[in-house]
């Protein structure tokens, strides 16, 4: 696409991969992989339809059975799974995309319901303080979660160096780390949720070790231009902020910026709530204490995304909602053409198939003219 587009629009190359633009599409849960949580051809055709993009961020997946915290959110910890999610890279791939998996565990944003009548794990058995949260029972309040032994956090980290293998034997280009939004990562990250008294918790230092050793254990499947982190320094979402956020986040940063990432995928936006316990933390900010490609995320326009772009020349942006209902949403912007209306958001998340989902007009020069 020409340069008069705008840099956005631009190709860009992120590490050693060679994209077709500065849009990515964002991850988001869409809850349509059936009860045994395998990606199938309906997602095959989501993704499919969105391969304009220069970088798809697949819907969190989950790690494991104790991760679970969705209903009918996809998993990698299958070989079953992994041939599903194959088919969904193959898509991508035959339309020249490029594709990450985004690696998940839910922690206290999940429920018993989930997991055989046993409580959710997490850092510390602290509830979120919310109303209630969707199982496979339907709505059900929030629990107190069952805090985990020191020596259970190995097998975690080896969950998501599994999940890891299981990605690349799916074919895809690399995988994110979510530690963001209130899930287990987060959780480990932030004092609010995390009261650890062993090497775990405590100091920010060792807030960050959990996360840490995941990175390098997924970096030891993966090469680490292949391997990303999303964080949430901002967020309110699963009842998250801390009163340290700051200091916690600029640490967590600094360290990552040491592992040669892919990217670090930050949540700058406060579209998805701000917890208030400060001024936000901004992608300026933020690349002070990190050199590698940023991608920001969370209420961007595409005005909004050209601004940022221009700005920082190693950054990428995110979009969400706009790819729910805009497949097309880089034809779009490349020809200035209006964006369908947001979907119906009871369809966003609601294992209804193709409703809401792979049902969203692509527009053409001639219905546009007229």
């Amino acid at each position: 696409m020409s340069s008069k587009q705008g840099k956005l629009l631009e190709p860009f190359k992120l590490r050693d991969l060679e994209l077709k633009n500065r849009v990515v599409m964002a991850p988001m849960t869409r809850a349509r992989s059936g009860e045994k949580r395998i990606p199938n051809a309906l997602m095959a055709k989501y993704y499919l339809q969105r391969a304009s993009a220069g970088l798809i961020i697949t819907e969190a997946t989950t790690i494991s059975e104790q991760a679970n915290g969705w209903v009918q959110s996809p998993g990698i910890y299958t070989d079953a799974m992994a041939a599903g999610w194959q088919q969904v890279v193959d898509a991508v791939h035959g339309k020249g995309g490029t594709i990450f998996l985004q690696l998940w565990h839910c922690g206290r944003a999940s429920h018993s319901s989930f997991h055989n009548g046993e409580l959710a794990v997490a850092p510390s058995a602290i509830k979120i303080n919310e109303e209630y949260i969707h199982t496979p029972k339907g709505k059900e309040p929030h629990e107190i979660p069952r805090a985990l032994e020191t020596e259970e956090i190995p097998r975690i980290v080896e969950d998501y160096r599994s999940a890891a293998e299981l990605a690349k034997t799916a074919g895809f280009d690399g995988v994110e780390i979510h530690s963001a939004n209130g899930y287990l990562l987060d959780e480990f990250l932030q004092s609010k949720t995390n009261h650890r008294t062993d090497r775990y918790g405590g100091s920010i230092e060792n807030r960050y070790r959990m996360l840490g050793e995941v990175v390098q254990a997924v970096s030891d499947v993966w090469p680490a231009n292949r391997v990303a982190v999303r964080l949430s320094p901002n967020g309110a979402f699963n009842d998250m902020g801390s009163p340290d956020f700051r200091e916690q986040f600029t640490y967590v940063v600094q360290q990552l910026d040491r592992f040669g990432l892919a990217y670090l995928h930050v949540m700058d936006g406060l579209a998805f709530g701000f917890h208030e316990l400060g001024e936000p933390m901004t992608l300026s900010e933020i690349r002070k204490v990190f050199e590698g490609p940023l991608i920001g995320n969370c209420g961007y326009t595409q005005e909004a995304a050209e601004k940022a772009v221009s700005q920082d020349p190693a950054v990428l942006i995110a979009f969400g909602r706009p790819f729910i209902s805009n497949p097309d949403l880089v034809t779009r912007f490349a020809n200035n053409w209006p964006l369908n209306a947001e979907a119906d958001m009871s369809t966003w998340y609601s294992p209804i198939g193709a409703q809401g989902y792979i049902d969203f007009p692509i527009a053409k020069e001639a219905d546009i003219k007229n």
